[in-house]
């Protein structure tokens, strides 16, 4: 391959489409495609993302209107024959909600939007998402959330745990897994996880809105790398 198309999925509220066009259009061989929610059409896309945002005004429950617009049908079945699909923030509240992923995202702890930027734990850097970090190596990256707080029942999470599905988990600056740094209150401080498949990934932080040092971070930046270099070959 010597071009890497990145869809960028498209839903009456998101607001970080653009800013995941930007990150994921810095690299060369990269071409980047808008799709709207309505779409049937995945435009040739060898990878999608879902951006963050508040898709339909996340009414009744975030990403639950969204897993029925008419693109998350295609979104699913491209995710079923083993292709990169990439869910941030909203878009991991859309992957739970329709089923590529396993566990829900509820109300943050202590019931306020988290608006800041969170350590977080690279605990499995065998996928595609996660490759070009060092495995425990802590990421600076940006959240912004009132629905962070994920949960799984136990046999949930020690399947997650089996299958090297917990990609990330929140930390401390020096990498320790505490309950201070786990602001939102996810079991066991998880803030990204992927399908036993390892093609699908949700996470709460936002890697987009760290993608250059002018962010405050560029630790985002190598998620998309990774992934347009796996898309390549």
């Amino acid at each position: 391959m010597d071009t890497v198309t990145i869809g960028i999925v498209v839903f009456p509220g998101s607001n970080c489409d653009h800013d995941t066009e930007f990150a994921a259009a810095s690299f060369s061989k990269v071409t980047t495609r808008m799709l709207w929610h309505k779409d049937h059409n995945l435009q040739g896309s060898d990878i999608i993302i879902l951006p963050g945002g508040f898709s339909y005004g996340d009414y009744l429950r975030a990403g639950s209107i969204a897993k029925f617009s008419p693109i998350m049908r295609e979104v699913i079945a491209f995710a079923r024959k083993g292709y990169p699909v990439l869910g941030i923030c909203n878009g991991f509240q859309v992957l739970l909600e329709c089923g590529l992923l396993e566990g829900a995202l509820s109300r943050n702890r202590d019931k306020k939007f988290i608006c800041r930027h969170m350590h977080v734990k690279v605990v499995n850097n065998c996928t595609m998402f996660s490759s070009l970090y060092d495995e425990n190596e802590v990421l600076n990256l940006p959240v912004a959330h009132g629905e962070g707080n994920y949960y799984a029942p136990q046999e949930t999470i020690e399947a997650l745990e089996e299958n090297s599905q917990i990609v990330f988990r929140y930390c401390d600056a020096s990498g320790n897994i505490t309950e201070e740094a786990n602001l939102n209150g996810s079991v066991s401080a998880i803030a990204g996880i992927c399908n036993r498949e390892k093609n699908v990934l949700g996470l709460m932080p936002h890697p987009e809105r760290a993608s250059e040092a002018l962010l405050g971070s560029n630790d985002g930046a190598r998620m998309f790398e990774g992934l347009v270099e796996h898309a390549l070959g």
